[in-house]
């Protein structure tokens, strides 16, 4: 964790963030740096308790999954833990995965940030490892864009919407999870074994087999209708006694939408239904925020449904009080 400017909103009244991009990408690889070297210790310190006097390294994680941005920094992220473990690796002029980097056996991590020729190198060198292991989870990033926060999430469904449980049970899955200001962590998750029909990781897999097809299913528009859209965003930001016009006909069944914003700045939101949804549902319990500007769907609490008819949607309300 550390204190940065890289990243941030000074102007609430404002949609968009303040960006120095070039100190946002220095922050994401030097954070990137220090958790995996965190990591690593940690890990080889373990094993040594267990007899095992060896080095973690890329090659230990079945996949690697990452908060992305973009996805060029995503691959360029792999190829910098690939860097690091060179760096780390007391025998690499013996190993044959670092063949043609001796030139850049005395580099020091905090003068590469922004070397052309460590990334391009560091980046050939670790091609393969990304195809193995990191890909596949760019699978939502490559069609949405930064989703922030959810992005590593988004990396880790790609991955388990495209594996059988058979080929995850297991595995080890390495997720850097970074959020700008800034604070960041690298943390692994081992893959229960249990790959049989009706276990846990065939339900999770089963729920996340049509994600591409929901992917491929998105309305095509304008990119005029895409502005419009961001100028009425824009427009309406933080306004109080309002109620959206826009038509809820393109939004996939079970998406939350904002339904009206009173004078008080309290919002309301419903729920598009589905053919198959249960009109006795008891309700759905939502986050509550006192800056109210955003609200999660949670399954942890429930609230009760707004008094109406048994067609209309779900609607919970979201209040500045206490809760």
């Amino acid at each position: 964790m550390q204190h940065a400017y890289d990243f941030y909103k000074p102007d609430m009244l404002s949609e968009y963030p303040v960006v120095d991009g070039r100190l946002s990408i220095q922050c994401y690889l030097s954070a990137l740096d220090r958790c995996y070297s965190v990591y690593r210790k940690k890990i080889r310190a373990q094993w040594q308790k267990e007899g095992n006097d060896r080095d973690f390294t890329l090659n230990d994680f079945s996949f690697m999954i990452f908060h992305s941005p973009y996805c060029k920094l995503v691959q360029k992220s792999l190829a910098r833990m690939m860097l690091n473990d060179f760096l780390n690796d007391q025998n690499r002029d013996k190993n044959s995965i670092y063949g043609g980097l001796e030139a850049f056996g005395d580099v020091k991590l905090e003068d590469t940030y922004f070397d052309r020729d460590v990334e391009k190198a560091f980046m050939k060198a670790s091609s393969d490892l990304f195809n193995q292991k990191t890909k596949a989870s760019l699978l939502v990033s490559n069609q949405n864009g930064n989703m922030y926060t959810s992005s590593v999430y988004g990396s880790l469904a790609s991955v388990l919407a495209q594996y059988s449980p058979q080929q995850l049970a297991g595995k080890r899955i390495g997720v850097f999870s970074y959020g700008s200001g800034l604070a960041a962590t690298l943390y692994s998750l081992k893959v229960t074994q249990d790959a049989t029909p009706g276990s846990a990781l065939d339900k999770i897999t089963a729920s996340l087999c049509d994600l591409k097809s929901r992917l491929d299913s998105r309305t095509c528009v304008a990119p005029a209708a895409f502005s419009e859209s961001m100028k009425l965003r824009e427009d309406t930001h933080h306004l109080g006694n309002y109620i959206p016009q826009s038509s809820i006909d393109s939004l996939f069944e079970g998406t939350w939408y904002l339904v009206r914003v009173d004078e008080k700045h309290r919002r309301t939101y419903a729920r598009r239904p589905s053919p198959n949804a249960n009109t006795l549902n008891e309700g759905v319990g939502l986050v509550h925020s006192s800056t109210a500007t955003e609200h999660i769907p949670s399954p942890a609490k429930k609230v009760p449904r707004l008094p109406g008819t048994a067609a209309e949607p779900e609607a919970a309300v979201i209040s500045n009080g206490e809760h």
